[in-house]
């Protein structure tokens, strides 16, 4: 494979044509806009469709139509575009079709600033929309794991005919990095015997694909249903990279760009003998809870990286289930954290600063 140097938001366009994405349809919104402008460009090569929606509005539920038929679908979008689809997304897992939602995450709230943060952890993980349900949701890092993760994430939703969110930021989509594509394993799935398309199964029938239902008991047995997949995936799609725990003395949680900023920090903070250790979260819904419990027993404290005030700070309490002090540090409004400032914070928590 020969890498290629792009900027991430076209990295994302690429990557989903590799995955077999034939559709989009979006509302350009700063810091994604390379997204659709590639798309545009790209998709009508291989037979795709390009749609500029009139809104975000429109545009998740032309996602809804597209993946009802079967098709691979994407949109993207940025934080408050994210919010305007959030009844579509709901609508979406209650009819469990597939998609993937790339989110450039910008300053919030309301319309905030378009420089990169990460204040969707809540919206992303907990579902924004009404009703129990709960979206995939992966993390990026880098360029090439965007790429890796938008060509996992179509399998995902298909796999477990879902919505999956990208949880990205600006800095990511604005960044270059050499990728390669392909590197992916795919993965072997079903046919879409579901799908309304007049094929399979369903050749002659009449198939309607909904999220309504009128009866409570059906409606109750409908969300049994979505609870056991819900445990299957959070059963086998865990992804978490893990770094020096074992014997670490402060251990450091963040994920998205603020853990590579995170990384610089913990090893400055090595090569001065202080042991911290990293959890990162690849997936942030499911959580990866399990993790945490492999922390030196003598470690008493985690400190939580974001740039927010703090959302991932409620999962990682109960992931520690009280046996270490969470801390906090983080920047807000679309301000990057550096790596100095992380490392002062965990001075602070180790003791070494006042």
């Amino acid at each position: 494979m020969t890498k290629v140097l792009m900027k991430g938001n076209e990295a994302v366009g690429a990557a989903a044509i590799e995955a077999g994405c034939k559709y989009f349809f979006g509302y350009p919104i700063t810091p994604q806009s390379e997204i659709p402008e590639y798309l545009s460009r790209e998709l009508p090569k291989v037979d795709g469709c390009f749609l500029q929606a009139e809104s975000e509005v429109a545009a998740i539920n032309m996602l809804y139509g597209a993946a009802g038929a079967g098709a691979r679908v994407m949109t993207s979008s940025s934080s408050p575009g994210v919010s305007l689809m959030q009844e579509g997304i709901s609508y979406m897992a209650g009819a469990e079709l597939p998609c993937v939602i790339v989110n450039m995450m910008r300053g919030g709230p309301g319309l905030g600033s378009i420089q990169p943060s990460q204040t969707d952890y809540f919206q992303s993980t907990r579902g924004g929309g009404n009703g129990d349900y709960r979206t995939i949701t992966l993390a990026p890092s880098s360029v090439q794991e965007l790429v890796n993760l938008i060509e996992l994430g179509f399998d995902l939703a298909d796999k477990y005919r879902n919505p999956v969110v990208i949880m990205s930021d600006g800095v990511l989509g604005q960044m270059m990095e050499p990728v390669e594509f392909g590197m992916q394993e795919k993965m072997d799935l079903p046919e879409k015997t579901w799908a309304t398309r007049g094929k399979g199964k369903n050749h002659g029938e009449r198939n309607i694909i909904n999220s309504i239902y009128l009866s409570a008991d059906e409606l109750e047995e409908h969300n049994k249903h979505l609870i056991e997949k819900y445990r299957q995936v959070t059963e086998n799609e865990i992804r978490v990279e893990v770094d020096g725990i074992e014997d670490a003395d402060l251990v450091i949680s963040a994920y998205g760009t603020t853990a590579r900023i995170a990384k610089s920090a913990i090893e400055h903070l090595r090569k001065e003998g202080h042991k911290v250790g990293l959890i990162r979260p690849i997936t942030c819904w499911p959580y990866p809870y399990e993790a945490f419990k492999g922390i030196n027993p003598n470690c008493k404290d985690i400190l939580v990286c974001e740039m927010n005030q703090g959302q991932m700070t409620d999962d990682v309490k109960i992931a520690v289930e009280g046996r270490q002090k969470v801390h906090f540090f983080g920047r807000q409004g679309g301000v990057i954290p550096n790596v100095e400032e992380i490392k002062e914070a965990a001075l602070k928590v180790l003791g070494g600063l006042k």
